[in-house]
């Protein structure tokens, strides 16, 4: 029972230096003070966030999928009109040329197979023209109808390269900071004599 009794009393008074503890830090320490002391533990306590990584992939393949996509995603929208103004441009050119080709492609097929005679009499730019003009103007719509599909494909993948070497630039940080010094010295020269000599000298630096 003795020795029961003096656990108790240790216990009892280790409550009571701490109840005291906790008291004199609320009624001396103050409120202020307690607020910062509270949120630096709860700050350490906190799971840290995980920042997300930016893809050059995902670029990648948003704007292959959609080309200028991948410009949204690199923070880049303004990119978009200039994609798809020449993409567009060049889309209605290939069209214009395509229908131009395969109507004077008709023409010529028709009049070889019928003895020149004419297939669309009602357009007299056609119907005029010799049967070698009508071949020629088909080859030179075609080559232009190629050419138009050429450039819009190397859009295409213009755009899907920007879009890829952009969002490898995109956590690249360049500071506003740019300084060039130039720091003029004068540095001792020994020749073969033995007096000593002085030549000036200088020492530049790039800081960025």
């Amino acid at each position: 029972m003795i020795v029961i009794s003096r656990h108790i009393r240790i216990a009892l008074h280790k409550g009571v230096r701490l109840s005291c503890l906790a008291l004199f830090m609320f009624f001396v320490i103050p409120a202020s003070s307690q607020e910062r002391l509270i949120d630096t533990v709860s700050s350490a306590v906190e799971t840290p966030q995980v920042t997300k990584e930016h893809s050059a992939q995902t670029a990648l393949f948003l704007s292959a999928v959609l080309p200028g996509a991948g410009q949204i995603y690199n923070h880049q929208a303004w990119k978009l009109p200039i994609i798809y103004a020449a993409i567009g441009g060049l889309g209605y050119y290939a069209y214009t040329n395509f229908t131009q080709m395969k109507l004077y492609k008709e023409e010529y097929l028709y009049r070889v197979n019928n003895n020149n005679a004419v297939l669309h009499t009602e357009d007299v730019n056609i119907s005029a023209a010799p049967t070698s003009n009508i071949y020629n103007l088909y080859e030179a719509y075609n080559r232009s109808f190629q050419l138009a599909v050429i450039v819009t494909a190397a859009v295409y993948a213009i755009n899907i390269v920007d879009a890829y070497v952009f969002g490898h630039l995109f956590d690249f940080q360049i500071s506003d900071d740019l300084s060039l010094n130039v720091i003029p010295t004068i540095a001792p020269m020994t020749g073969l004599s033995s007096a000593m000599s002085f030549v000036p000298t200088a020492t530049v630096s790039l800081r960025f």
